[in-house]
């Protein structure tokens, strides 16, 4: 629905960089559109030290000046004919964005997120210990972290028969829990309400 009178952003062309604000690109506009070059020139320092004035965060920034003009030459469109000073052949650069991260492959590894990438390496190395006091040790700690991990988001399933099996499945059969003797860590289950009450009392 249009309603006379009325200018909706949308319907307007979007901005090169919108942290300045559409009156800033319309001095810009402007500036291009002056024939007088000694005038462009003025028009175009002024524009500068009022960009400044909107982003203030730049000014934190020891080349911040050449920032501002790089941006000015970017919201012109490359059309301000002016005298640069500085070099703003560069300038578009600031466009470019990072190329994505790779996420770290499991290269057939776990994929329970509620178990996650450090207990992974815990199941691994556990596959290759030989057998003894080391392994022992290492057996218990992992369980009882594996018991920790499932109670806060193995949506509340957390017994021992369900740790045992994952832990012989995960370490491909080499870990058996053998659960007449083995003793779990007592496991408190957090609230998140509480956590949130303790947040708001600080």
């Amino acid at each position: 629905m249009e309603i006379n009178g009325l200018d909706y952003n949308t319907q307007r062309e979007p901005l090169m960089m919108p942290e300045y604000g559409r009156e800033i690109q319309k001095m810009v506009n402007y500036a291009v559109s002056l024939s007088n070059k000694r005038d462009r020139q003025t028009c175009a320092e002024t524009i500068v030290k009022l960009m400044g004035t909107k982003v203030p965060q730049l000014r934190e920034n020891s080349d911040c000046e050449r920032m501002l003009w790089d941006h000015l030459y970017l919201m012109s469109h490359k059309q301000l004919d002016i005298e640069w000073p500085y070099d703003v052949a560069e300038a578009e650069k600031i466009l470019t964005k990072p190329q994505p991260m790779k996420l770290p492959s499991h290269n057939g590894g776990v994929h329970l997120r509620h178990y996650g990438r450090l207990m992974e390496k815990l199941f691994a190395r556990l596959k290759e210990m030989p057998e003894g006091p080391e392994r022992d040790a290492l057996v218990g700690m992992t369980a009882n972290q594996m018991k920790r991990d499932l109670s806060t988001w193995g949506h509340g399933s957390a017994d021992d028969e369900r740790v045992a099996a994952d832990l012989e499945r995960l370490t491909d059969g080499r870990i058996r829990l053998d659960l007449n003797t083995f003793r779990f860590d007592k496991i408190y289950p957090t609230d998140g309400n509480d956590m949130q009450k303790r947040k708001r009392r600080k």
